[in-house]
C-alpha cells in the first residue's frame, strides 16, 4: 500500500503520469523564468495510449465557436479546438486579405496648402471608405481609367478665406477663418456611370466624417480628385508614394516629371499609389490570445488572500468570508492579462499555476468601420475555404499528370 490510501506506489505513479502528460499536451505552463509546453505534441505516435490521428467526426465535436461580445464595430468570440497554425490563419487573412476600398490615385489640381502633395495623398490613401467591396471588381493591371464596376470618384474642393464678422481682437483660428480645417466631411462622392442608381445617396462616404486632412490659411486651397480601388492588405511595408508618376501642365504642354524637378506652377500631380497596401486592411486590430487558466495548489486565507487578489487583474480572485476566514478562489480567470505580478512573492508564487488553454483561442475583431466585424470573419472563412479548395486541386492535377 505504501502507505498512500488507497491506491498502491504504483497505481499514484501513473495517475501522476497521466496527469503530466495531459498538462503537457492541452496547457501552456507560464513559469517565473519561461514557459512550458509551448510547442503541439499531440501529434500520431507521440503518446502511447493515446488515438491523435486525425478524425473528422471527433474534430466536429470538439470544435466550437462562441461569441462572447459583438457591437458595431468590434467581435469578441471564443474559438476552441483548433490548432494555432488555423487560428493565425485567421487572423492574419483578416490583417491582410479581406478585401476594402481605398483611395489608390489622386488627381491634384490645386495644392496651396503647407502638405506636400505626396503627404496628401498618402494620408488621403488611409481614409477608411464605407463602401461594400464585394459589390465591386478589382481592377486589372495596367488600365489607367476606372469604370463603374471597379472604381469610385471622390472630390475635395476647400478654399480658406477671412471671417469678415470675426472680431477684431480675435486670435482663435476658429473665428478668424472659414474652412480653415479641412476633413473628410468635404470629401464628395462623384457617381460614375449608373452608380446613383445602384447605390442610394449617403451611402458611398468616409467612414467617420470628422477625420483632419490638412489645414489652410486664407487664400490657400486644395483642389483634387480621388479614384478607389479594391484592393488587400499583402504588403504592408510598401509606402504609396514608390513608383508615383508626376504630371504638370508647363506652358499649356502637359510632360512627365523627375522627383528632383519641382516647378512652383505645377497644375496636375496624379500619384499612382502602389497596389496592395496597408490601407486596404479592413481591421485596426485582429488578435488572439490564448484562455488563461488559474489554478491554487492549496489553500489561500487571511491576509495572503487579499494580497493574491491583488497580484491578477481585477475581478480575477475573488476573497469570500468562509466561517469568520477570508478565503481567495479563481472566480473569473478570463479577465487576466498574465502580468506575472504573483511571482515577486516568494510565499505566494508555490502556491499557484499560472497556464493558458492551448487549443482555446480568444479573438478580438475590431473593424476600421467598413464592414461589421461578423461579416469581416465570414469572409475571412470563406478566403481560407479557397485557399484550401485550390490546394486540394493542386494535389488532383499533380496526381493526374
Amino acid at each position: 500500500m505504501c502507505g498512500f490510501g488507497a491506491f498502491t506506489c504504483g497505481e499514484r505513479w501513473e495517475m501522476a503520469a497521466a496527469q503530466a502528460v495531459e498538462e503537457m499536451r492541452t496547457r501552456v505552463v507560464l513559469g517565473e523564468f519561461g514557459v512550458r509546453n509551448v510547442h503541439t505534441t499531440d501529434f500520431p505516435g507521440n503518446y502511447s495510449g493515446y488515438d491523435d490521428a486525425w478524425d473528422q467526426d471527433r474534430f466536429e465535436k470538439n470544435f466550437r465557436v462562441d461569441i462572447v461580445h459583438m457591437d458595431e464595430n468590434t467581435l469578441e468570440f471564443d474559438m476552441v479546438g483548433i490548432d494555432a497554425a488555423i487560428a493565425n490563419a485567421f487572423r492574419r487573412i483578416l490583417l491582410a486579405e479581406v478585401p476594402t476600398m481605398a483611395v489608390e490615385k489622386v488627381l491634384v489640381y490645386n495644392n496651396t496648402s503647407i502638405v506636400q502633395d505626396e503627404i496628401l495623398a498618402h494620408r488621403l490613401g488611409l481614409i477608411p471608405i464605407l463602401a461594400d467591396p464585394r459589390l465591386f471588381e478589382y481592377r486589372n493591371q495596367g488600365e489607367e481609367e476606372g469604370t463603374e464596376i471597379d472604381t469610385l470618384q471622390f472630390r475635395l474642393q476647400v478654399r480658406c478665406t477671412r471671417n469678415p464678422n470675426a472680431a477684431k481682437d480675435s486670435s482663435d483660428p476658429n473665428e478668424l477663418y472659414v474652412n480653415h480645417k479641412v476633413y473628410t466631411r468635404h470629401m464628395t462622392w462623384v457617381p460614375l456611370g449608373n452608380q446613383a442608381d445602384v447605390f442610394p445617396e449617403g451611402t458611398i462616404r468616409p467612414v467617420h466624417d470628422d477625420i483632419l486632412i490638412a489645414q489652410l490659411r486664407p487664400g490657400q486651397e486644395i483642389d483634387l480628385i480621388m479614384h478607389c480601388v479594391k484592393g488587400i492588405g499583402e504588403s504592408p511595408a510598401s509606402l504609396p508614394w514608390v513608383g508615383a508618376s508626376l504630371i504638370a501642365s508647363v506652358h499649356g504642354a502637359t510632360k512627365e516629371l523627375n522627383w528632383g524637378c519641382c516647378p512652383w506652377h505645377w497644375r496636375i500631380t496624379e500619384f499612382l499609389i502602389g497596389k496592395d497596401h496597408a490601407k486596404f486592411s479592413p481591421v485596426a486590430t485582429a488578435s488572439y490570445r490564448l484562455l488563461p487558466d488559474i489554478t491554487l495548489l492549496e489553500p489561500v486565507e487571511g491576509e495572503a488572500a487579499e494580497e493574491l487578489s491583488r497580484c491578477f487583474s481585477p475581478g480575477v480572485i475573488e476573497v469570500q468570508e468562509v466561517q469568520g476566514k477570508k478565503v481567495a478562489r479563481v472566480a473569473n480567470a478570463r479577465l487576466d492579462t498574465f502580468s506575472r505580478e504573483i511571482f515577486r512573492s516568494e510565499k505566494l508564487k508555490k502556491l499557484v499555476r499560472l497556464a493558458r488553454v492551448r487549443d482555446h483561442y480568444i479573438f478580438s475583431v475590431e473593424s476600421t468601420g467598413v464592414l461589421p466585424p461578423d461579416v469581416l470573419v465570414s469572409e475571412a472563412v470563406k478566403i481560407l475555404m479557397g485557399k484550401c479548395q485550390r490546394f486540394l486541386d493542386e494535389l488532383d492535377a499533380v496526381q493526374m499528370d
